[in-house]
């Protein structure tokens, strides 16, 4: 009995013991957090898509309550300007309100404007088949279209088509969390300003070959001709390595960029139709000014006329 005694003590004394031991340790190393980053997490759309560059929204709010990280820097594509608006008035803080973006595929190599060449038996996979294969068509940096980009979006903004057998961005579902962006193994996917009223201008190819070799392998291919980069005026279009790039911060969305193109390798996205030139008037022709003349003279014989019995009415 003093043994089971002994024993029950010595049990209850380690358990106080260590209690006593955890209860001054959670005291001495106790991590404080600040409080605001609850608050933070709390604004935020609760994604965890990993597009602010960081694995969630947890770790974002994190690194917005960090002083030494600047909220310049710092940008929650799913929230957009409004969520950074409220998470600087939580810290007390200015933040510049960013434009929306989007994301647009830069290519437009369809089935009808670039012809197979083989055919494809290997694992259904954009990263895989990039490693080892240039794709079914002639040009090697179009899309593969095999939906890996399709299969990254977590917000069901894209589907692939079946007629052009290239992925299709839904505006409406759209984020801009760059999952696809990094899906892509051929870097056809980028994000870009969404624009005033949705409307964007963008080249839709990454081709990179000399002209004639690129027009060969499609027949809507950037060939580098610098057109479109001595029609702009506002030094928003590049042309390196063969190839155009507007900067959507510097394009005034113009569009004479567009029409200079001759292979209609820049897209205009959502603007109205155009108009009509108005055509000139037809010169008239010595048939018709001579019909004219005639007129004239008839007329002014009928005047006289007129006058004439007039007069005669009034003498008699």
């Amino acid at each position: 009995m003093s043994l089971l005694v002994v024993t029950v003590i010595s049990l209850c004394s380690i358990g106080v013991i260590s209690a006593v031991i955890l209860f001054v340790a959670s005291k001495r190393f106790r991590v404080i957090e600040d409080p605001r980053i609850d608050k933070v997490e709390e604004v935020l759309p609760s994604a965890n898509c990993g597009g602010c560059g960081f694995p969630g929204c947890r770790a974002f709010a994190e690194a917005t309550t960090n002083s030494e990280q600047d909220l310049e820097k710092l940008h929650c594509p799913v929230g957009g300007a409004d969520v950074m608006t409220e998470i600087a008035t939580i810290l007390g803080q200015t933040v510049e309100v960013k434009e929306s973006q989007i994301a647009v595929l830069c290519c437009s190599g369809d089935c009808e404007h670039r012809s197979k060449t083989n055919i494809y038996d290997g694992a259904t996979s954009c990263s895989v088949a990039s490693m080892t294969y240039g794709g079914d068509t002639g040009c090697e940096f179009g899309c593969l279209g095999m939906g890996e980009c399709v299969e990254a979006c977590n917000f069901n903004a894209m589907y692939m088509d079946e007629t052009t057998g290239l992925p299709v961005v839904i505006e409406d579902n759209c984020v801009a969390c760059n999952a696809c962006v990094k899906a892509c193994p051929k870097g056809l996917l980028e994000l870009r300003n969404q624009g005033k009223k949705s409307r964007r201008i963008f080249v839709a190819c990454k081709n990179k070959a000399k002209g004639a070799v690129a027009k060969k392998a499609c027949d809507v291919a950037c060939i580098g001709c610098s057109k479109c980069f001595k029609e702009c005026k506002f030094d928003a279009i590049t042309v390196e390595n063969n190839l155009a790039y507007i900067d959507d911060d510097k394009c005034v969305l113009c569009r004479k960029c567009v029409t200079v193109c001759p292979t209609h390798a820049i897209h205009e996205l959502n603007f109205p139709p155009r108009r009509e030139p108005k055509k000139d008037k037809a010169p008239a022709t010595n048939d018709a000014k001579e019909n004219t003349i005639t007129l004239k003279s008839e007329t002014k014989k009928i005047e006289e006329s007129n006058l004439e019995e007039r007069k005669e009415d009034k003498s008699c």
